[in-house]
């Protein structure tokens, strides 16, 4: 199988995925072309045009059995700039949409990304989600979408997307399964890890008041502050830094990939904050190394993580760590949540089934 899988926008998750997708696939030829997560408008709208009419068109005409794009490729345009393209079987892999951004702070407001999510969708012999809450909140936020256009709007266009989709979500390495990363020490405070880009949507206001209602009930706990920061950092992340600098163990963005998950596996619990998630890779991560996931009751995270792992309010939260932090004081287990279904021994056989499916599409 001769496979172009094209990564329009190489965030960290995409480039997990296609590691993953690659490596599973050891005796496929893979060509892979991906351009930096910068610029976000232009990307999205740009790289086609960087691709078809840069040095890599030699590499987009060659033949191949399949194409395999994310959902930021400007796949309609692609084909379009490069006719060799248009007759390759696609698969399109959605790791977010833009109709479910939240609509507040720095989201982009412009219809454009949403437009182009639609169209390389529509150009895919098989649509893939990685979540289920993805997968819904893309087809009912393209039919409201649609549904304001103020004339010909052709019928049935969310069906066609509809009936070629499916879920599938980022697999997690298999070397995270079963690994022991912790240093098996085990200190009276409970350990709580939160770890996200330092960015509007991961929810700094919501940590911000779990901390304070953890403070107030007097409950001993230490906080690992983790996440890639940017040239604008949420205040509430500031503040954190100056108020609770005597709860915080790390902070910042842990370089080594052995040293981060190490914290992860020294970690009793690792808490979300999240105002919009699509699977939460890093929630995944450190569930696999032995974490409590704490995630709000929302997104995709039901479709994940048992009901004892969710909360409805931060008041539930700041509760079920303070059960948490009993059962510890009592020498009881905290006992890991089931990942390993997650892995990628398990999605190998349903990631192949639905690339062969779009070659026969």
């Amino acid at each position: 199988m001769r496979v172009l899988l094209l990564s329009a926008y190489d965030a960290e998750s995409h480039k997990r995925w296609r590691r993953g997708l690659v490596a599973a696939f050891p005796d496929w030829q893979w060509t892979v072309l991906t351009l930096p997560p910068r610029y976000f408008s232009w990307r999205i709208r740009g790289n086609s045009l960087s691709w078809a009419l840069g040095p890599e068109r030699a590499t987009l005409e060659r033949p191949y059995d399949l194409l395999v794009a994310t959902s930021m490729t400007d796949l309609s345009a692609l084909r379009g700039l490069v006719p060799a393209l248009a007759s390759i079987p696609a698969l399109v892999y959605f790791h977010e949409n833009q109709f479910a951004y939240p609509k507040t702070g720095l989201a982009h407001q412009s219809v454009e990304p949403q437009i182009l999510n639609l169209y390389t969708a529509l150009c895919g012999d098989k649509v893939v989600f990685n979540s289920e809450f993805n997968r819904r909140t893309f087809l009912e936020g393209a039919a409201a979408l649609l549904g304001k256009l103020p004339d010909a709007v052709p019928p049935h266009v969310i069906e066609h997307v509809a009936t070629r989709s499916l879920v599938m979500p980022v697999p997690l390495e298999q070397e995270l399964l079963g690994s022991p990363y912790g240093s098996g020490e085990c200190a009276d405070y409970l350990t709580i890890s939160w770890a996200a880009r330092w960015e509007y949507d991961k929810g700094a206001d919501r940590l911000l008041r779990i901390l304070d209602r953890l403070e107030a009930s007097g409950m001993e706990y230490r906080l690992n502050l983790l996440g890639q920061s940017f040239r604008k950092v949420p205040a509430e992340l500031q503040e954190i830094q100056v108020r609770f600098a005597h709860r915080l163990l790390r902070v910042g963005f842990v370089e080594n990939l052995e040293e981060y998950r190490r914290l992860l596996a020294d970690s009793d619990v690792f808490l979300s904050t999240a105002y919009h998630e699509f699977q939460g890779l890093a929630v995944m991560e450190a569930t696999a190394l032995g974490a409590i996931p704490l995630v709000p009751h929302s997104m995709a995270y039901p479709e994940i993580y048992p009901a004892s792992c969710l909360y409805a309010s931060e008041a539930a939260a700041v509760q079920r760590l303070s059960a948490l932090q009993s059962i510890k004081q009592r020498g009881g287990t905290l006992e890991p949540v089931a990942i390993a279904h997650y892995g990628w021994d398990h999605w190998r056989a349903p990631y192949e089934k639905a690339m062969r499916a779009a070659c026969c599409h």
